[in-house]
């Protein structure tokens, strides 16, 4: 894995992003969504189609390369089981995905990281989804 590929980091460090890393690792996980006002808050360009990150796990280290492969921006509220069922974390409909990003999105991680305590989505929140391929794992 080349050292200069940029960081993909999927929740915050702990038991939800270890989850997600290792069914990135195992195949289950082959999409991912996030709030677009991340990016702006970040000042980080959306991502592209074929861009390649490292995934990084709780302690920092890479353990595996992605590459885009889909990138879509749409409303929260239009969100697709097909998305929703490859985010790898066993949601069979787009309404139990949808509660688990809730509770990660009014989370107090989120919340304090953003700096909004009664920060809420609703449908028309722009959500970025992206679809990836696992590259390698390390």
């Amino acid at each position: 894995m080349p050292a200069d590929l940029p960081v993909f980091e999927f929740a915050f460090p702990g038991p939800l992003r270890d989850k997600l890393v290792a069914a990135v690792l195992d195949g289950t996980k082959t999409a991912t969504t996030a709030l677009r006002q991340d990016y702006e808050i970040e000042d980080d360009p959306l991502p592209v189609v074929g861009a390649r990150a490292a995934v990084v796990d709780s302690a920092g280290r890479r353990v595996a390369e992605i590459e885009l492969t889909e990138v879509r921006i749409v409303r929260l509220g239009d969100v697709d089981v097909d998305h929703a069922r490859d985010e790898g974390e066993g949601d069979d409909s787009v309404a139990a995905w949808r509660a688990g990003h809730e509770r990660f999105w009014h989370g107090a991680d989120y919340r304090s990281w953003l700096g909004v305590p009664d920060f809420t989505v609703n449908d028309d929140t722009p959500v970025v989804l992206q679809r990836f391929r696992l590259v390698t794992a390390l």
